[in-house]
């Protein structure tokens, strides 16, 4: 699939490349990140920004603003000049799950530009070490034995992980406490040392821990096991709960009306990015799988994935809480 996808990566690129002439950055960028630094969405843009900035000739700096699940890096984005210096890395915590699960100041289809898709993300369930689970049968065992007394840790409201755990909590027929933090940064110290006693998060922030000894990999929470763990089995095989899957990816946005020739650019820049062997390298070892797109093709998963889980949000109650 890796392969497919930088094929059409690189083709797109080529095809794009007559835009690179139609506008050239005269100052900074700044790239906003709803997340503190450490996370799965601070080391993406990272990784990805070095290489855009060679081939936009200009330098980039990546800004955090973490706070709402991504909500105040989204609110800077929308209140920003629509003039390529401003575009943000959006999640689908940020661009799907927060606009359906509250009341914002802003809409994602109207207030933003899609620019491009970047990457999917590989989660993992994971548990402190010293817990006693060793399957996530076993987790849900102890869980309906305690009742709203087990908490979950996520990086934010809205997050794959906090969906995810709202998801399980339907389908197991548990319930479990949610946690947000304000990145998977501060959350994996917090799981690492026991304070909370499971999450769904990114491979980037969990596999240094796992690999350590000091988490444990119960389950992943896709339709299909991860290469990087091909040994630990899916939710819905595992859990005995077909159907349940939560993906995560991260995507490019700009401000609303941002100039056709601007979102080539860049798009065009975050392609290239993309197909770069040191950036698909670096990316992978953090479970990250580069999966760049037009901005029409963005604009339409948006759209899919808000339809895919307005009744999954509705039938699990998950909220801004």
């Amino acid at each position: 699939m890796l392969t497919r996808r930088l094929i059409g990566a690189t083709t797109f690129g080529l095809l794009a490349r007559p835009a690179l002439a139609q506008w050239q950055p005269t100052r900074p960028i700044r790239i906003l990140v709803g997340f503190a630094p450490g996370g799965g969405t601070d080391i993406t843009t990272r990784t990805i920004s070095g290489r855009m900035q060679a081939i936009l000739g200009q330098s980039i700096v990546v800004e955090n603003r973490p706070g709402g699940g991504g909500n105040l890096a989204s609110e800077a984005l929308v209140n920003s000049p629509s003039d390529g210096t401003v575009i943000m890395m959006g999640t689908i915590a940020s661009l799907v799950m927060n606009p359906l699960m509250q009341r914002l100041s802003f809409d994602v289809l109207t207030d933003m530009t899609t620019i491009g898709r970047s990457v999917d993300v590989t989660n993992f369930f994971v548990v402190p070490v010293d817990r006693p689970w060793r399957n996530i049968l076993e987790f849900i065992a102890a869980a309906k034995a305690q009742p709203e007394t087990l908490a979950y840790g996520s990086s934010g409201v809205g997050s794959a992980g906090h969906v995810g755990g709202a998801l399980l909590d339907t389908m197991a027929g548990i319930k479990t406490i949610h946690v947000p933090y304000r990145g998977g940064g501060q959350l994996i110290t917090d799981i690492v040392s026991g304070k909370v006693d499971y999450s769904i998060a990114t491979a980037a922030t969990v596999l240094p821990h796992i690999e350590a000894g000091r988490l444990r990999a119960l389950a992943v929470p896709t339709a299909r096991r991860s290469p990087l763990l091909p040994d630990v089995p899916t939710i819905a095989e595992a859990g005995n709960l077909p159907g349940y899957e939560v993906a995560n990816w991260y995507g490019m946005m700009g401000p609303r009306n941002l100039p056709r020739p601007i979102v080539d650019r860049v798009n065009a820049a975050l392609v290239e990015s993309l197909r770069d062997a040191d950036v698909v390298s670096n990316l992978s070892k953090h479970g990250l799988e580069p999966a760049p797109s037009t901005p029409e093709e963005f604009t339409a998963m948006i759209r899919s994935e808000m339809a895919k889980w307005r009744p999954v949000i509705e039938a699990t109650g998950a909220n801004a809480n």
